[in-house]
C-alpha cells in the first residue's frame, strides 16, 4: 500500500533519471502530482506528461529530458512563511537560484519564486533540482 504517492512519483523519476532512462511511467496520479509535474514542466525539467484515466487511479507516462538532479517529497510538510523561504532554501537546495521548492498556498500550489513574489506562505511540498 502506498502512503506517500507524490514522494513514489518523484523517486521514481529521479531513479529513472539517474539510470538515463527517456521514460518512466507514474501511478496513481492525483491532482496534486499533476500540478506538482506541471511546474516541473514549466521550469523545464521534464517532458510533457502524457496521462491515462482509469479506475485506479490513472497514471502518466512522464518524458525525462535530463535535467533532474533530485527531486523528493519534503516530509514532515513545514509550514514556511513569507520571510523564511531563504532558511529552507538553504536547507533543501543546493545553491543560490539552483532549482526550486513547490509551496501549497491559499492561492494554489506553486514554486517558491512565485509565493516570495506574491508574499504569501504555505506548506512545503517538494524540491526540484
Amino acid at each position: 500500500m502506498l502512503n506517500d504517492p507524490l514522494s513514489d512519483v518523484l523517486s521514481n523519476i529521479q531513479n529513472a533519471s539517474k539510470s538515463s532512462k527517456s521514460m518512466c511511467m507514474a501511478r496513481p496520479i492525483s491532482t496534486m502530482i499533476k500540478k506538482v509535474l506541471a511546474l516541473m514542466e514549466e521550469n523545464h525539467y521534464i517532458g510533457k506528461p502524457e496521462y491515462e484515466e482509469n479506475t485506479r487511479g490513472g497514471s502518466a507516462k512522464i518524458t525525462l529530458i535530463g535535467r533532474v538532479n533530485k527531486c523528493g517529497a519534503i516530509k514532515p510538510r513545514f509550514s514556511v512563511q513569507n520571510e523564511s523561504y531563504e532558511k529552507f532554501e538553504k536547507r533543501f537546495l543546493p545553491a543560490k537560484d539552483f532549482g526550486f521548492l513547490v509551496i501549497s498556498t491559499t492561492k494554489g500550489i506553486m514554486t517558491h519564486y512565485e509565493a516570495k513574489e506574491k508574499r504569501i506562505g504555505g506548506k512545503l511540498i517538494a524540491f526540484v533540482y
